[in-house]
């Protein structure tokens, strides 16, 4: 029986591994994706660039885009991108009271309502 166990843990952490491998596959055409596609437009957000491009095409502007932009390395839950926006997120985790407002008066003075 444990050499049963054995063998299932082995083949666990091979297919882990071929599953970071792919992973990382993704994150690298994706990130290529989004680098050629950042001046004209792309699937995630929109071909406005190409339609309104001007004739110096030659010049491309680096594009840093967000960890959300990510779409296809957040389709996997074990994917690194989703453990970076985690960390953004609790970087900027505030405490808020149960209806999201910022607890603790803020010092903000104004209407926060946004009309949603």
């Amino acid at each position: 029986m444990s050499s049963t166990l054995g063998a299932l843990q082995q083949r666990k952490e091979r297919l882990d591994e071929e599953l970071k491998q792919v992973e990382k596959q993704v994150y690298d055409l994706e990130t290529s994706y989004l680098n050629d596609s950042s001046q004209h437009g792309n699937v995630l957000k929109g071909f406005e660039g190409f339609l309104s491009q001007t004739k110096n095409t030659t010049l491309k502007k680096a594009r840093n885009f967000k960890p959300e932009d990510r779409m296809f390395s957040l389709s996997s839950t074990t994917s690194a991108v989703n453990d970076e926006i985690a960390q953004d997120k609790g970087e900027e985790k505030m405490v808020t009271t149960q209806s999201g407002r910022k607890a603790g008066g803020g010092g903000g003075g104004g209407d926060d309502r946004r009309g949603w």
